[in-house]
């Protein structure tokens, strides 16, 4: 039952992505994934089961993650006029796994 809600939830979002993206106000489209669901759940969790100092380093670098999305639309605001769309997406997210990488080894350096 709870996949089910999931799915249902997921659904929802991209209808409203789709209804948006038909809107005069399009580019609020690009706003709504950022809702922080994933970082609400993610933040519930490790508050309940770790210590407040493990939280508030998970905090920390959901701020520094912000840094591979950038690159991803960077990368993508680039791209979309050299190349087609789905190409242009597929290179976006290699350059966000890349940007991820690099930060997650130098977060494993810095803070080991």
């Amino acid at each position: 039952m709870d996949l089910i809600l999931k799915a249902c939830l997921g659904a929802g979002v991209v209808l409203i992505l789709a209804a948006l993206a038909k809107t005069r106000n399009y580019y609020i489209a690009g706003l709504v994934p950022l809702f922080p669901t994933f970082a609400l759940i993610a933040h519930y969790i490790v508050g309940k089961g770790r210590s407040l100092d493990d939280l508030k380093t998970t905090i920390l670098f959901g701020m520094w993650s912000i840094i591979p999305y950038f690159v991803y639309l960077a990368a993508l605001y680039v791209l979309v006029d050299r190349m087609r769309l789905e190409a242009s997406l597929t290179l976006a997210a290699v350059a966000w796994l890349m940007a991820a990488t690099v930060l997650v080894s130098v977060w494993v350096r810095v803070h080991a």
